[in-house]
């Protein structure tokens, strides 16, 4: 079949979908969000509709003044670049507009478990892991950052300090003893 009979949306890189490494959220359930977490998807919606876009929208009209297209690098290239924006932007639009900003220095104190903690729990072997619960579109597990839908996140949620609790991990149960909870200070002026 001749490409000219095809449409770009059936392209497999057009979807809607947020690849591979973001999760979606649960069924029913609200975005919540750290304000840093708002705040860093706001700026990259922001940066990507005021300065990204734009620019590539620039570079393939320049791109398409330059004759045969099918054969024009930069023009492909371009095409291309403002679908994946397109695809982020209407990402960064629907997470942004359901996301439910929860402030964790509100519990500052607690010895509760609540989003946001940071949390150190103690192993059946001995072994001391430090976690801080954030949201699905911000954790960085490098950073010792969990989603707050995580099977650990979900274990800890409303435990309190001294807790023992039962972790279902791939090869069993694993008990985890709370040690410590600690949430941000409040900044100053609230």
């Amino acid at each position: 079949m001749s490409k000219a009979f095809t449409k770009e949306s059936d392209a497999p890189d057009d979807d809607d979908g947020d690849g591979p490494s973001l999760p979606a959220l649960p069924a029913g359930t609200r975005n919540y969000m750290t304000p840093g977490g708002y705040a860093r998807l706001r700026a990259e919606f922001m940066q990507l509709i005021d300065v990204e876009r734009p620019r590539m929208v620039e570079t393939v009209s320049w791109a398409a003044k330059n004759g045969d297209r099918s054969e024009n690098g930069d023009y492909l290239y371009g095409k291309k670049r403002l679908r994946e924006i397109d695809r982020r932007l209407r990402f960064l639009t629907k997470r942004l507009d359901i996301a439910e900003v929860v402030d964790p220095s509100a519990h500052h104190g607690s010895e509760q478990v609540f989003f946001g903690a940071t949390v150190t729990y103690a192993t059946a072997r001995g072994d001391e892991k430090t976690i801080t619960i954030k949201g699905i579109d911000e954790s960085d597990s490098l950073a010792g950052e969990v989603s707050w839908i995580s099977p650990i996140a979900r274990t800890l949620l409303k435990a309190r300090v001294g807790d023992e609790l039962n972790l279902v991990t791939p090869v069993g149960v694993e008990k985890i003893e709370v040690v410590e909870v600690t949430y941000p200070a409040p900044a100053a002026g609230e």
